[in-house]
């Protein structure tokens, strides 16, 4: 039986055990439920997808290969209920820029700090000599399978990086290098090994990015085993070793032997994350929904949150060629002072972030304990602040938003939480 862990529950009960937290659930109830999977799943493909739901939800001690640093002890553990996170729990990244060049000071243990360690061993801190930290809270997951079978044809369409349009936007592709992707994936020849026609065609040996806050993940198997590594201390076939506090020097081993997590498991995770299905929307048919969401594209916002995306050919039925609406570009935008953290990755500058996808932005606050927490590191606590801080190539659309009137301000809050 697929899991049915409603996206509710109060902050206060929260378990931290797990590193992340983990809420208690209430009910389940259709309208919130985030855990399903696709429509017509074959039964093998079903098997596939339950056993993955199983191991997104296991929990990870040393005796599993659990660090020697780490962050959380299972996916579930920040990702509750395959919901938003809550800034409590953030992972934190750093690096210094150098010459104009951003230094991710993966000698120093960057760019992510695990900030605790199994016993006798030593978490990590931030370095001296940073001029970048930022701060990120964990993404729902759901409907990511749709985001990866985008074809890359598709999402260079959609990018402007010149503004050639003269519209004030000019999104551009995150264009990832071998040399960022092997310092990470020790085993790139395994990273494609899955790929579907049409996506991760390189462009002069760089390969577009899509996932993470600064789309720097290539696809969700990418996303998943540097997850797993970064935030658990895991091996797999990909990344075969273990991290380490480089202020404590080499691990001498935890006799776990490597991979710690085999392909089998990898595989299964990665399709429950490609076949979860969308966030479901509520009150779409609304008028005040409706009045809303046309207010949303004359204020210029669908420039960047691009309502509908077209899958391409997929092996699943339910992500071959289907159009969905996720109201993103996948694109790296400049977002201005107000958001710029100093830290980057790959090309993006530090002050260009990717479109965050904002399908299932309205049922946030019920994964993260009854009250939301919006961008990527949930410094606004509501919707009207996420918008003020949208500066750069969204500082036009704000400016729009503080011209309507009150009444036409919540119309267009109330197609925002529609999502």
């Amino acid at each position: 039986m697929v899991s049915r862990l409603a996206v509710t529950g109060g902050f206060a009960m929260s378990v931290l055990v797990g590193g992340c937290g983990t809420l208690l659930p209430g009910a389940p109830n259709d309208d919130v439920l985030l855990e399903g999977p696709v429509e017509d799943l074959s039964s093998q493909q079903l098997a596939a997808f339950l056993a993955g739901d199983g191991e997104f939800s296991r929990r990870f001690a040393p005796a599993d290969g659990l660090g020697p640093i780490f962050v959380a002890t299972s996916c579930e553990s920040c990702h509750v209920g395959d919901g938003k996170g809550h800034p409590l729990f953030n992972l934190k990244r750093f690096g210094r820029m150098e010459g104009g060049v951003f230094n991710p000071m993966r000698a120093d243990g960057g760019p992510q700090v695990q900030n605790r360690a199994i016993l006798n061993y030593m978490a990590e801190v931030v370095p001296a000599g940073i001029t970048g930290v930022a701060q990120f809270t964990a993404p729902s997951v759901t409907g990511l399978g749709f985001l990866e079978a985008v074809e890359d044809a598709a999402i260079l369409a959609l990018a402007d990086p010149n503004d050639a349009d003269g519209d004030g936007i000019s999104g551009r592709v995150q264009l990832l290098a071998l040399s960022d992707l092997i310092a990470e994936v020790t085993r790139l020849e395994l990273l494609f090994d899955a790929d579907e026609p049409g996506r991760h065609i390189p462009i002069d040996g760089r390969y577009i990015g899509r996932f993470g806050k600064k789309a720097s993940a290539v696809n969700l198997l990418h996303q998943t085993v540097t997850a797993y590594r970064e935030d658990m201390g895991l091996t797999s076939d990909l990344i075969p070793e273990d991290p380490i506090n480089p202020q404590v020097g080499n691990f001498a081993g935890d006799g776990v032997p490597d991979p710690e997590v085999p392909s089998s498991t990898v595989s299964n995770v990665v399709f429950y994350l490609k076949t979860l299905r969308p966030p479901p929307r509520r009150d779409a048919e609304s008028p005040a929904v409706k009045s809303g969401e046309a207010l949303f594209t004359s204020l210029g916002c669908a420039r960047c949150h691009v309502p509908a995306l077209t899958t391409g050919a997929s092996r699943i039925a339910a992500l071959d060629r289907k159009v969905f609406y996720p109201y993103t570009d996948l694109l790296l935008h400049d977002m201005g002072p107000e958001l710029d953290d100093k830290y980057t990755e790959g090309i993006a500058l530090t002050s260009e972030w990717r479109t965050a996808p904002l399908w299932g932005i309205g049922l946030a606050e019920r994964s993260q304990g009854g009250r939301a927490f919006y961008l990527h590191d949930g410094r606004a606590r509501t919707l009207r602040e996420a918008i003020e801080l949208h500066g750069g190539e969204a500082a036009a659309s704000r400016q729009a938003f503080r011209a309507l009137t009150p009444a036409e301000q919540e119309l267009l809050l109330a197609f925002l939480r529609s999502l």
